[in-house]
């Protein structure tokens, strides 16, 4: 009988401390809205901006300094003197084509350049005959010992040996130049190595019959390592800021602790399209020594340095709201928040440069009015 009696007193106290517990909660729960209902606010300030630009490219030959090796002629590859991986030198030769058929082509022009002398020593003669024939002829009629019509005939002679001496000096130069013609085939038969550097690749095989169409088959392909470059694919966004002779630094997967420098040398115009993104090709020179290092193909991560801009006018970068294509800021006004629209510059990190619509000092919202964080 006790323990009923005690129950409504006990159930009163469970039940005024619930109430207790509910408005401490709410209250501060309360407290909190309204500290988070006050927007935050930050100031335009100005600092100094010493912004990069980041890009990935890769390793790459200079113009020029990766060749492919072809044969201009066809034929079978009689010798190959490349392996993968083997040192060159320019003049160097590399394969040879047998060239039995291009030596008797040869054989046979220097043949003719002889029959052309001979014709030349006989046209030359004829020349002199006709024209001793022609000055006696002219003797005779000055003394009426022949008619003018033995003159005329010998004048048409001489003439006639002059033309012939013309014609055979001719052939001889056409069978000069015919033996060069087959003395440069002849070359053809021999490839040397255009550039200095390693073979890179080699698609011919010795013993193979080769056909020259209108590419020349590749035999081999020549990089000189010494002359490589980076290749560095910048985004639209960031390609005005770039101008050659900026200094950067890049780093390869192959040695991610070492850290290559190099400058902008050139900057390609047209536009390099990957994945419907827009990038351009940026040529960095590589100013440190890199022998035995750098490979082509090489994938790099490029950090262009920019020049240095100071006290320049900046507010923090997710303060700035793109809206309807304009960039726009919330100013602090004793009306409440105001949309304001500011021409943006450069980014450096979390800021972003303000180049006109804001003023140093201004109070600006790092948040939309009615954004919840």
């Amino acid at each position: 009988m006790k323990k009923s009696k005690r129950n409504p007193f006990f159930i009163l106290s469970v039940l005024l401390l619930c109430a207790a517990a509910a408005a401490v909660w709410w209250g501060l729960g309360h407290h909190e809205v309204s500290r988070a209902s006050v927007p935050q606010t930050v100031r335009v300030i100005r600092r100094d901006f010493s912004s990069t630009v980041l890009a990935t490219g890769a390793v790459k030959p200079q113009v020029g300094a990766e060749v492919k090796v072809g044969a201009r002629i066809s034929g079978k590859v009689e010798r190959l003197y490349a392996n993968i991986g083997d040192p060159v030198k320019q003049g160097h030769v590399i394969a040879e084509l047998e060239k039995a058929d291009l030596e008797a082509a040869v054989a046979k022009a220097r043949a003719e350049v002889k029959v052309a002398a001979a014709r030349i020593a006989d046209a030359e003669a004829r020349l002199r005959l006709a024209k001793l024939e022609y000055d006696r002829q002219r003797n005779l009629i000055q003394k009426d010992f022949t008619s003018r019509q033995a003159v005329d005939m010998a004048l048409k002679e001489k003439e006639s040996a002059h033309a012939g001496l013309n014609l055979a000096q001719k052939e001889s130069d056409a069978a000069r130049a015919a033996l060069q013609v087959a003395q440069v085939k002849r070359s053809y038969a021999t490839l040397t190595a255009p550039i200095s550097g390693v073979i890179g690749s080699v698609s011919t095989q010795q013993g193979e019959t080769v056909a020259a169409g209108l590419n020349a088959p590749t035999f081999v392909t020549i990089i000189d390592l010494k002359r490589l470059q980076v290749d560095a694919y910048v985004d639209e966004v960031d390609i005005g800021k770039i101008q050659t002779g900026q200094e950067c630094t890049f780093t390869v997967d192959a040695f991610p602790g070492r850290e290559f420098h190099g400058r902008v040398a050139a900057i390609y115009p047209d536009a390099v399209i990957q994945e419907n993104v827009v990038n351009y090709d940026v040529v960095v020179a590589i100013t440190d020594s890199y022998k035995g290092l750098l490979r082509p193909e090489m994938t790099a991560n490029v950090t262009i340095f920019l020049k240095q801009r100071e006290q320049v006018l900046a507010v923090p970068a997710k303060a700035v709201k793109r809206e309807r294509g304009r960039n726009i800021v919330y100013i602090q006004s004793e009306t409440g928040p105001e949309p304001h629209q500011v021409t943006i510059g450069w980014k450096d990190g979390q800021w972003i440069e303000i180049a006109a619509g804001l003023q140093e000092g201004q109070v600006i919202l790092l948040a939309k009015p009615d954004a919840r964080e």
